[in-house]
């Protein structure tokens, strides 16, 4: 799905950043026109975030239509039974642990309070606050939209969200004509939203740039310490939700033992590493997940429906994302703002698109709904990279868990109804 040359691209973005840190650097101490070189970086860099978000919407309720319309959704988790917990526990799993952990790892990074609160004023203009929260009543209220196109225009993705599905499983109960239509309209929309995705990923290295140098201006060299934080933060918690959760979860409800999952898992991983994209790696998670003994139904069904909506490392990233840019920001969440991420991320997850930096391309509303600068998209996904590689190992990983618990459940199950009536 996504091409050799978009994973030549992480280079350049690499090299944007670095330019960028570079050229913020030289305008702390070079002449005064470095000044106005800077002022034009921060319009470049809006005009690249205001893209990003432009993709957002149509992209996450074309693919959700799509997805739960042509899989029709109910039906097929309805079958699945017990089995589809496996699809909810390890995201929503890493999810919690990540935000547990995270939270006071981040905690303890140190920031110029003067300059971050220098740079959010900048950042702001123009951003999206959340309201303030009115309690866990008003906040189920609010899950569902009085206005589905308001809630869009006002980038409120939870909501959406939560419509969109509704909407999407609506779809899967009209007549085979009917919702071939309305399947095929949002998967063309998705596309679209695709192609838009890798144009405006193309020149990724520029808006990287641009969003990076006042970044490096206003901090100077913490800024570089910050972010290479955030990139050793994201792995490493990447790897405990594998360690702690996915590993764990397949021995004791997959009966599977962990040398031999991870034995079995190891060509998919190295191909999630070098590729990061999940869809690049179903082949070989297929492979994996007969090598570990799973029937073939279960194989076809749970293995692409855990590729494209199973994505464990996505729930970690998204989530220490959202850490990194509320520490960096210096934004206080309450306990209702950070439920109210967690249910976003985990929805959100399921309509990542594949290409590489997906996750944080569709976390934009998410910031936003969170009253951080949507500004930190462009940061983080220049320091993306090497969390992306670790992410999309960790998506693979869990797809392949996933089907094997699934095909564990099968054999009990069969093994019951097959006993004495």
């Amino acid at each position: 799905m996504t091409s050799s040359r978009s994973y030549s691209s992480t280079g350049w973005v690499l090299a944007g950043f670095v330019a960028g840190i570079l050229l913020g650097l030289a305008a702390r101490v070079g002449p005064s026109w470095l000044g106005a070189v800077i002022d034009a970086s921060e319009v470049v860099g809006a005009l690249f975030v205001n893209a990003i978000r432009m993709t957002v919407v149509p992209l996450v309720v074309g693919m959700l239509v799509a997805g739960l319309g042509t899989a029709q959704g109910a039906a097929v988790l309805t079958g699945l039974g017990l089995r589809s917990v496996a699809l909810v526990v390890l995201p929503i799993g890493a999810a919690v642990l990540t935000l547990l952990v995270g939270m006071p790892l981040l905690a303890w990074m140190p920031i110029d309070p003067l300059a971050a609160a220098d740079l959010r004023q900048t950042a702001l203009a123009g951003t999206p606050v959340a309201a303030p929260v009115v309690g866990l009543g008003g906040w189920l209220v609010d899950l569902v939209p009085t206005n589905a196109i308001k809630a869009a225009a006002d980038g409120n993705l939870l909501p959406l969200v939560v419509f969109t599905i509704a909407f999407g499983l609506a779809v899967s109960r009209l007549p085979e004509e009917r919702r071939q239509a309305m399947t095929s309209f949002s998967a063309a929309l998705a596309d679209a939203m695709l192609v838009l995705v890798r144009w405006i990923v193309a020149v990724a290295p520029i808006g990287v740039m641009a969003l990076t140098a006042p970044l490096a201006a206003r901090l100077g060299v913490s800024v570089a310490g910050l972010l290479v934080n955030y990139m050793v933060i994201a792995v490493a918690l990447t790897v405990m939700v594998l360690a702690l959760i996915v590993y764990p979860m397949t021995a004791a409800f997959g009966g599977v033992p962990v040398g031999r999952f991870a034995r079995a898992c190891v060509p998919a991983q190295s191909l999630a590493l070098s590729s990061r994209s999940s869809m690049a790696t179903l082949p070989a998670m297929i492979d994996a997940a007969r090598t570990l003994g799973v029937s073939e139904p279960v194989v076809a069904l749970v293995i692409p429906l855990a590729a494209t909506m199973l994505r464990v490392g996505s729930a970690v990233g998204q989530t220490v994302a959202v850490l990194f840019a509320a520490r960096f920001f210096d934004v206080s969440l309450s306990a209702g703002q950070w439920g109210s991420v967690l249910v976003t991320t985990l929805l959100t997850t399921v309509a990542t698109p594949g290409v590489p930096g997906g996750s944080i391309i569709v976390m934009v509303p998410i910031l936003a709904a969170a009253g951080i600068p949507a500004g930190a998209v462009g940061i983080l996904l220049g320091a993306d990279a090497i969390p992306d590689m670790a992410r999309t190992m960790a998506n693979v990983t869990g797809g392949i868990a996933a089907a094997v618990i699934a095909g564990r459940s099968e054999t009990v199950g069969a093994t019951t109804a097959s006993g004495p009536s």
